[in-house]
């Protein structure tokens, strides 16, 4: 990314790059232009998965990467709010939408900088060549998808011993990407997660639909550089009682997060 990599990381603030010149291969062909940088990106980080010596800064570094990969083809990213987990004294859940595979790539590159963070991903990622051993080398959550009482009981179990252990945990308590938000879908598993665990959840909210699903390989589909891809985070929320209120304020910081994103790009390409 333009600014020194710690910024980009949220080191230091939010990220706002500047517009970067395209080169002529990258603006008429941005799709292949970009997974083959990908690929090389994925296949090195395999590489070094395998031989069982991937660490916390080469999951960073791979995800600036990745990044850049996609600055590289004209796609803007906008990271806000890293003020809200930055100094937090406690690890935490962190809960928002989900939108495609790209917050998977880049999320760990916002977060693990300042405290050890996984995922709760499913299990057939971890079956995927070079990738899925960088995967596990972080020590994930897998859950089946099939079983929704096993996998709570799983998330529950295991989320609870990595956030005991001080690792963060990412889930997206939507089950399935989606392109528009639907708080009916979205279930309480990152507040029941964070309940059991007595720490904060963070609501994170984000637009990421610049990568796109593929027809045939649903996480390979058309980069859209047009779109612009947004990260936001929220104030820690506390999980008291039953949860409901907690449950509640995420749900609400996310709707009005993706609100104020739509009410943006409107004004931007409404004629005058």
């Amino acid at each position: 990314m333009n600014n020194p990599p710690d910024n980009a990381a949220g080191v230091e603030g939010d990220y706002r790059p500047p517009r970067r010149k395209v080169g002529a291969v990258a603006r008429r062909l941005p799709t292949p232009v970009f997974y083959l940088k990908l690929l090389k990106i994925v296949f090195q980080a395999g590489r070094k998965a395998r031989r069982g010596e991937y660490t916390g800064e080469d999951w960073i570094r791979s995800s600036r990467r990745t990044l850049e990969a996609l600055e590289s083809v004209g796609v803007q990213v906008s990271i806000e709010g890293t003020e809200n987990f930055r100094t937090l004294e406690t690890p935490g859940v962190f809960a928002g939408n989900h939108m495609s595979v790209l917050e998977t790539f880049a999320l760990p590159s916002i977060i693990q900088p300042h405290r050890e963070v996984t995922f709760v991903v499913k299990e057939e990622l971890l079956g995927y060549p070079s990738f899925g051993p960088v995967l596990a080398s972080r020590n994930p959550i897998a859950v089946s998808r099939k079983d929704p009482r096993k996998d709570l009981e799983t998330v529950l179990r295991e989320g609870a011993k990595r956030l005991a252990a001080g690792i963060s945990v990412i889930v997206f308590p939507q089950n399935t990407r989606m392109p528009e938000f639907d708080p009916a879908r979205f279930n309480s598993l990152g507040v029941k997660l964070a309940r059991r665990a007595g720490v904060p959840v963070i609501p994170f909210a984000l637009r990421t639909d610049a990568w796109g699903t593929g027809r045939w390989l649903r996480d390979f589909g058309k980069i859209y550089p047009e779109i612009p891809v947004r990260f936001s985070f929220g104030e820690p929320i506390p999980v008291r009682g039953d949860g409901k209120k907690a449950q509640a304020e995420l749900v609400g910081f996310i709707s009005r997060r993706l609100d104020r994103g739509r009410e943006i790009r409107a004004r931007r390409t409404s004629p005058g």
